[in-house]
C-alpha cells in the first residue's frame, strides 16, 4: 500500500511538472530528502529514482523553463572549484574504493547546489523551495516526534521512517536538521504566500497550528534520539532568537520556564546521556571523538592536501575513559585505557581538513562565511524598511542565517560537511541574495516611461509606480509584487 502511494504521488507530481518544469526541481528535492525509493518494498527500491529525477529536473529546466531574470553568482564558481578539488582528491584517495562510494552522491549534491540558484529567480520559487524542504523534512520530524511522545525513543533505536542509521536518518544528523528548519517553519507561517493565510480566517489558524505542532515535533527529535548534538543546537537556537526578540526578559523567562517544565518529563536515559556533555572522558563516544580530532590534525600536517574521502579508516587511537564511581558516599575515579580503530570524524570541520586538506577546508569555510555575511547584510539593509513589499526580506534572511548557524553548530559534533540538505540551504541563500540584488538594481535603473507610470511593466513583466519626483527626476523606492 505504501509503495502504491509513493508511485501515485510521484506520477501525479511528474504529470503536473510537464506543464510547469520548475516542479521537477521540487520533486527531486523531495526525493533527495525523504528517499521514497528506500522506503519502498518492491516498486521503487530497484529503480535509480534519485538519478532519474535529477536528470528530469535538469532537462526540464533546459527545455521548458524560462531563463528570464536568471543570474549567476561567484559562490557558484567557488562551489565548482570545491567540486573539482573533491573529484581530484577522490582519484588519489588513500582508500579509493570507499572514496568512490562517497563520491557517488557527493558530486550530485554539490552539482545540484551549483544549479539550484539559477532557477530560484522569483519570490514564489524561493518560497516553494523552502516549503518543499520543510515539508519533506517534516515527514521524518512528525514520525520521530510522535514516537517520542508515545515513549518509543532511545539512543540509536528511534526509527525515522526507515530502520537505517545513515544519512539524514541518523539520529544526530537529523536532530541538527530538525532544529535548523525551525526558523524557516516560522517564516513560512508568518510570511508565506502559497497558503495565503490571512489573520482573519480559519485558514490562518490552521497554518499556525500546524507550524507550532511541527516546531514541537522538531524539538522532540533530540529527546527521542538522545542526541547531545541536538540539545546543543536547540540551546543555540534559543540564544539566537534572543537577538531579535523585542521583549528579551519575557523571552528568557519563557525559555527558562519551558526548560523547568520539560525537565521532569524527559526520560532518565536522556538526562544521563546529556550529563556527559560537560566531561568528554566519562563517555566512550565523546572521548574517542577528541582523539580522532587530534589524529586528524596531525594527519593534515603531514598531508596538507588531504587524503580523500573516508580517510579516517586508517586511524588507530589510544583512548582513556574515566569511570567515576560513588560507593557509600566515597567517589573514586578509574581510568580505563582502550584502543579504537577507524573512528569517524564526528566533526565537519575536521572531516573537511582530513579528507580535502587545508585548501578544501578554506573553500568550504569561505562558502559558509560568505553566506552568513550576505544574510547579515540583507538583515541590516532592510531593518528600517517600511515598504510592505520588503516586509518578508529581513525575516527570511534571519531565518536562513539562523538555520545555517544551527547547522554550523551541529557540524562541530557530527560529520555533515557534504550533507545534501545543507547544500540546499546554501543554494537557497545564494538564490535569495541574487534575487534581492537584481530587484534592487532594477529599482535603481528603469526607463523613464516606466518610472512615471506610463508603461505597465518593468524588465521582468512587473509594473512599477514611482513614489516621488524630485528635481525633475522620477525616483521609485519600492518593488511591485511579482506575478506568480
Amino acid at each position: 500500500m505504501r509503495d502504491l502511494f509513493f508511485v501515485a504521488f510521484l506520477f501525479a507530481s511528474l504529470f503536473l511538472a510537464i506543464k510547469r518544469p520548475f516542479l521537477f526541481i521540487l520533486v527531486y528535492c523531495y526525493v533527495d530528502i525523504v528517499a521514497p525509493q528506500r522506503l519502498s518494498f518492491f516498486l521503487l527500491n530497484q529503480v535509480p529514482l534519485s538519478l532519474i529525477m535529477f536528470g528530469l529536473a535538469i532537462i526540464g529546466w533546459l527545455v521548458g523553463d524560462s531563463k528570464k531574470g536568471m543570474r549567476g553568482d561567484h559562490l557558484q564558481i567557488v562551489l565548482g572549484i570545491l567540486l573539482l578539488y573533491c573529484g581530484i582528491s577522490t582519484i588519489y584517495a588513500d582508500f579509493p574504493v570507499e572514496a568512490q562510494d562517497k563520491w557517488s552522491w557527493v558530486w550530485k549534491a554539490m552539482l545540484w547546489s551549483m544549479f539550484l540558484p539559477l532557477v530560484l529567480r522569483t519570490r514564489l520559487r524561493l518560497e516553494a523551495m523552502a516549503l518543499t524542504m520543510v515539508l519533506s523534512a517534516s515527514a521524518l520530524a512528525i514520525t520521530g516526534g510522535l514516537k517520542t511522545a508515545t515513549g518509543g525513543s532511545g539512543y540509536g533505536s528511534l526509527q525515522l521512517l526507515l530502520d537505517d542509521n545513515s544519512g539524514l536518518f541518523e539520529g544526530s544528523i537529523f536532530s541538527t536538521v530538525a532544529i535548523s528548519i525551525i526558523p524557516l517553519i516560522l517564516w513560512l507561517a508568518r510570511h508565506g504566500t502559497i497558503f495565503n493565510a490571512r489573520a482573519d480566517n480559519l485558514h490562518h489558524k490552521l497554518v499556525w497550528g500546524f507550524a507550532i505542532c511541527l516546531v514541537f515535533a522538531c524539538l522532540l527529535i533530540p529527546v527521542g534520539t538522545q542526541a547531545r548534538t541536538g540539545l546543543v543546537c536547540a540551546a543555540f537556537l534559543f540564544i539566537f532568537g534572543l537577538r531579535d526578540s523585542k521583549y528579551k526578559m519575557r523571552y528568557l523567562t519563557g525559555v527558562v520556564a519551558l526548560g523547568i517544565i520539560a525537565l521532569p518529563l524527559v526520560p532518565s536515559a536522556f538526562a544521563e546521556r546529556m550529563s556527559t556533555i560537560t566531561n568528554h572522558q566519562a563517555d566512550e563516544s565523546a572521548s574517542t571523538r577528541v582523539a580522532v580530532w587530534k589524529w586528524t590534525w596531525d594527519y593534515a600536517l603531514d598531508h596538507p592536501l588531504g587524503g580523500g574521502f573516508d580517510v579516517y579508516r586508517q586511524n588507530e587511537l589510544q583512548v582513556t575513559k574515566v569511570i567515576v564511581k560513588n560507593s557509600g558516599g566515597q567517589i573514586t575515579r578509574e581510568e580505563v585505557p582502550y584502543t579504537d580503530k577507524a573512528r569517524a570524524f564526528h566533526n565537519s570541520y575536521f572531516e573537511m581538513l582530513g579528507e580535502q586538506g587545508f585548501p578544501g577546508l578554506a573553500l568550504w569555510l569561505y562558502l559558509h562565511i560568505a553566506c552568513f555575511i550576505r544574510m547579515e547584510s540583507l538583515r541590516r539593509r532592510y531593518k528600517a524598511s517600511t515598504d510592505p513589499d520588503h516586509a518578508w526580506i529581513r525575516p527570511l534572511a534571519t531565518a536562513l542565517q539562523g538555520g545555517h548557524l544551527v547547522y554550523l553548530m551541529g557540524a562541530m559534533f557530527v560529520g555533515i560537511a557534504f550533507q545534501p540538505f545543507i547544500w540546499m540551504i546554501i543554494s537557497l541563500q545564494i538564490g535569495f541574495h541574487t534575487y534581492v540584488k537584481r530587484r534592487e538594481q532594477e529599482a535603481r535603473w528603469r526607463p523613464l516611461a516606466v518610472q512615471l507610470g506610463n508603461a505597465p511593466a518593468g524588465p521582468d513583466g512587473v509594473g512599477v509606480v514611482p513614489v516621488a519626483i524630485e528635481h525633475g527626476h522620477a525616483s521609485a523606492t519600492g518593488w511591485a509584487p511579482q506575478p506568480r
